[in-house]
């Protein structure tokens, strides 16, 4: 699929442009308005009552005894504690979840959720969008809200995986790849490697700048409670680690995790009922790229993330350089530096640089998951997106212990497959 090649990324490092070679941009100076023409990208009404979000949860991640419905359960029953909201003022119940047929033969999560919650009749459905599910329920809540359907949604995200092998945990994962690509054995690690090598030739960055997302993520991860890792690495265990998918090591990945979290929705003109500090949801939009990786001009560009950060940064009316906290998916090391430029915090083939200086660290220009990132915290898949914004809800309402950092705006990105769909989300503190 060709693209134009004369457009330009703006970038939040001095206010210039990035050359890119595809006509996806991730925002520029916007006029106010937040129309786009992005599939799947909300228009913002003015004057109209935002979506808040006024209750966050997570499990523990890791390997988990409970199965599905209880890590649901658990992370729901926390998220309506949160808040004090009673299980039945819940209208709309949505479960972001990939997989739990194949993994557990379970389906009809939702309305056994509504059960165990006692949200009945809560209207109920399951999002599946792939490994981007979490971000995908955000959208289906805030949705639910923002059209005046609901004035009380509850979203939560789980998956449990850790009693199947790496290989079948691998096999049901690979299953969202195009068929042609699942029938030759092409998997995502696959794909991670061969863009990994590519990047890494292509912009003359070291090795060691994979390394150091890994090391950096990890170190954000031993602050976080919930996380499955709490353990530091240096760039010489990354490095010596075995090969999965040369040039990418074994601490390139995330691990295999079980784990629910959960967020709250209600229009922020009822929000103060129930709290006095929440966040809204000021930008959110979704995309998608080629479902055939080898069809995309440049495997270094995802387009889905360019697409979703440009529409989510227009209907906020902000900027890269605004975002004080970013939450990105890096279930390998080279997808942080890949969704870092492509969502024009910095030039294309950059973002290794920022990895490398401390610019990304907790304590740098633009942290970059501070939760310790699907690399430390794991990755539940139906999840992830929605942990995501848990993260970026504690950031901003200064309930991060050691992991806190000044924010006032946040910014969540959640990827599907290889860039296949995204979901990118901005939050803000609440009036």
């Amino acid at each position: 699929m060709e693209r134009d090649s004369t457009a330009s990324v703006p970038t939040a490092t001095d206010g210039g442009s990035a050359s890119g070679d595809t006509d996806r941009s991730a925002s520029g100076d916007t006029d106010g308005s937040a129309s786009t023409s992005v599939t799947g990208s909300p228009q913002n009404r003015t004057g109209a009552d935002r979506v808040a979000v006024i209750a966050a949860s997570m499990t523990q991640f890791g390997q988990r005894d409970a199965w599905l419905q209880s890590l649901l359960a658990e992370a729901g029953q926390a998220c309506l504690a949160d808040a004090g909201v009673a299980a039945d003022e819940v209208e709309h119940l949505y479960v972001s979840n990939m997989a739990s047929g194949e993994f557990e033969g379970q389906t009809g999560a939702p309305n056994a959720l509504a059960h165990d919650l006692g949200a009945v009749p809560a209207y109920t459905a399951r999002i599946d969008q792939t490994s981007s599910s979490g971000g995908a329920g955000i959208y289906a809540a805030w949705q639910s809200v923002a059209s005046g359907a609901s004035d009380c949604t509850l979203l939560v995200g789980g998956e449990k995986m850790t009693h199947r092998s790496t290989a079948e945990a691998t096999d049901v994962i690979a299953s969202l790849t195009h068929p042609v690509e699942y029938k030759h054995g092409v998997t995502l690690p696959s794909f991670a490697g061969l863009t990994a090598r590519a990047y890494l030739d292509q912009y003359d960055a070291p090795r060691e700048s994979l390394a150091d997302v890994a090391v950096k993520n990890h170190a954000n991860g031993v602050d976080n409670p919930h996380a499955q890792f709490r353990k530091e690495v240096d760039r010489e265990t990354v490095l010596e680690s075995p090969i999965v998918a040369d040039p990418l090591r074994l601490y390139d990945f995330c691990p295999i995790t079980d784990g629910s979290a959960a967020l709250l929705f209600c229009p922020e003109s009822v929000a103060a009922d129930y709290t006095d500090e929440y966040v809204v949801v000021s930008g959110i939009a979704g995309a998608t790229d080629t479902h055939v990786v080898h069809e995309r001009t440049d495997p270094t560009t995802m387009g889905g993330v360019v697409d979703s950060g440009r529409a989510a940064f227009e209907m906020a009316d902000r900027t890269p350089s605004d975002v004080d906290v970013a939450e990105l998916h890096d279930m390998f090391t080279i997808l942080e530096l890949l969704q870092f430029e492509d969502l024009g915090f910095a030039e294309k083939g950059a973002g290794w640089r920022a990895a490398a200086s401390g610019r990304t660290a907790r304590d740098g220009e633009i942290p970059v998951n501070t939760s310790g990132g699907l690399k430390s915290k794991g990755h539940p898949l139906g999840a992830s997106g929605v942990a995501q914004a848990v993260e970026v809800y504690e950031q901003l309402l200064g309930e991060a212990g050691p992991r806190q950092v000044d924010a006032d705006v946040g910014l969540a990105c959640n990827v599907g497959g290889f860039g296949n769909c995204v979901t990118t989300t901005i939050l803000e503190v609440g009036a």
